[in-house]
């Protein structure tokens, strides 16, 4: 299966803030850039996935007239720390979760593996429907997790390979990548 990978405009939200799962906006105008950038990539029956959050949604609307918004393809949530500025969480906080980052969970939130089992089941569902093209506006998070995925892995295997192999998709980066899902 061809996948484009499409990572959400650049979020209206001031640098140092952990906001996971918050629902922030996108300006128009950066949606409209990179609806530029990457329409003309995308084949013209491409098949349209989307985090629900309106920094994907948004996107995912101008890209295709129909898109699937799921909820798996969220980024992690990452309970009391969202909204708050990284600076302000306590420092042995962070230190928990750098000493075990795919089984704590940040502000009380979502683990990475629960994360990873989330983006599993998305995958195993998307392989069912036999689509050669598909496209997918989410967050680095979950991406990260989708470019990682080998057939047959289980999610704390694939959470431990994406802490070890971290990618880095840019904000409205399109990246073509082939995933084999079963």
């Amino acid at each position: 299966m061809q996948l484009y990978l499409i990572r959400h405009p650049k979020p209206e939200i001031a640098t140092g803030i952990c906001y996971g799962q918050s629902d922030i906006d996108v300006s128009d105008l950066n949606c409209w850039l990179v609806y530029e950038q990457v329409q003309a990539a995308l084949p013209a029956k491409v098949m349209m996935f989307s985090s629900p959050l309106q920094r994907c949604a948004k996107l995912a609307q101008l890209l295709h007239p129909i898109p699937n918004h799921d909820a798996r393809l969220m980024e992690m949530y990452f309970g009391k720390w969202e909204m708050q500025n990284w600076d302000a969480i306590q420092r042995s906080e962070i230190d928990a979760w750098a000493a075990d980052v795919v089984g704590y969970a940040p502000g009380g939130g979502e683990t990475v593996t629960a994360m990873a089992a989330r983006v599993i089941d998305f995958l195993h569902d998307l392989a069912k429907k036999n689509l050669h093209d598909v496209a997918i506006v989410a967050h680095a998070g979950s991406l990260d997790l989708i470019m990682a995925y080998k057939v047959g892995m289980q999610a704390n295997e694939l959470a431990q390979r994406v802490a070890r192999e971290k990618k880095s998709i840019q904000f409205g980066e399109c990246i073509l990548h082939q995933i084999k899902l079963c």
